[in-house]
């Protein structure tokens, strides 16, 4: 077993576990990202995408809108750019985040002089404290949803208090469209952010979108600057939000794909599997050990490990038969 070491914050960070377990970076399989293992095929960039700087009027922010049902939208260098800034434009109070989620939201909230709290995500309504609330919907790890009209409700409190609701929609794309608030981004109070490295699987080319009022917008893109997302980025996007076909196809194939990896790991005697169309989470006290006894094995998953909740493990989907089958047998050689 490896030496206790600072774990590691996010998932994706395969050179860290190669050094740390001294296995070639080409052996891995990467399963600690729910990044789709059969991401989007990018057609080739025409070369005035490399040659021209980024023109905002090049059609992305209206295909975007459609593609969201929404009124207006503003592509951004992947909803982290936004995470970090939206906090210093808000009003400072007390920002409420989920016990177990997205880690950048709370140091970004804090960094920006709000007090941190931890939100009840069961609650119908919000304590009187609360001026803003961020809320990642499905959850990411635990794979929770909350119904839009408990989130409709807890954007009514907050608003009437001059507050706002965050909600990140990362792992949206698979859903129905009904489970999105994208169509309600326009309320002031509300923000919605998306993103097309999950279902799409462009993580590496950082974009994302902020769908709100146009006074946040505006604000935002002010602060972010000019050129935060690069002509092939803008070229990639377009093209794979037209392209209905691949999306129709890819929920089908990310649903059968989900059911599989939930049945697979419960197949090892892990009880209470959660699973969204891009990964599956489960919660067991031998977590750390699991994840150190899958990675000697080449295998990287997603540990957390935060004090105050129950250890669990995030793995993403195989990406091929033979991903799959390796999965497989290190879970028996682990259970033998």
């Amino acid at each position: 077993m490896a030496d206790p070491v600072e774990p590691i914050r996010h998932g994706g960070n395969l050179r860290e576990a190669a050094r740390r377990y001294s296995i070639p970076l080409e052996d891995w399989l990467d399963l600690s990202t729910g990044i789709n293992p059969r991401g989007y095929p990018v057609l080739p960039v025409p070369p005035d995408a490399w040659r021209r700087l980024p023109e905002d009027d090049d059609g992305l922010a209206a295909t975007a809108a459609r593609y969201y049902g929404a009124e207006a939208v503003l592509p951004v260098a992947g909803s982290q750019a936004a995470i970090r800034v939206l906090p210093s434009l808000l009003r400072r109070g007390v920002a409420a985040v989920a016990p177990l989620t997205y880690a950048e939201y709370a140091p970004a909230f804090e960094r920006a002089g709000h007090r941190v709290v931890t939100l009840d995500v069961s609650a119908r309504d919000l304590p009187a404290e609360l001026d803003h609330v961020i809320v990642a919907n499905p959850n990411n790890p635990t794979t929770e949803r909350i119904a839009p009209d408990v989130l409709l409700r807890w954007h009514e409190q907050l608003a009437m208090r001059g507050g706002t609701l965050i909600v990140d929609e990362a792992f949206a794309d698979a859903d129905e469209p009904g489970a999105s608030l994208a169509g309600q981004a326009d309320r002031d109070g509300l923000v919605v952010l998306r993103s097309v490295g999950k279902f799409f699987g462009l993580a590496g080319i950082r974009v994302g979108f902020v769908l709100a009022a146009e006074p946040v917008r505006r604000a935002l893109n002010d602060a972010l600057g000019a050129w935060t997302v690069s002509g092939p980025a803008r070229h990639a996007v377009r093209a794979a939000f037209d392209d209905h076909a691949w999306q129709r196809a890819t929920r089908e194939q990310l649903g059968k794909d989900s059911q599989r990896l939930a049945m697979l790991i419960a197949s090892h005697g892990f009880a209470s599997v959660h699973a969204t169309p891009l990964f599956a989470w489960f919660e067991t006290l031998d977590a750390a050990s699991l994840q150190d006894a899958l990675a000697t094995r080449g295998i990287w998953t997603r540990l957390f490990d935060r004090a105050g909740t129950t250890p669990s493990l995030r793995i993403g989907l195989p990406g091929s038969e033979g991903d799959w089958a390796r999965l497989a047998r290190a879970f028996a050689e682990l259970r033998a």
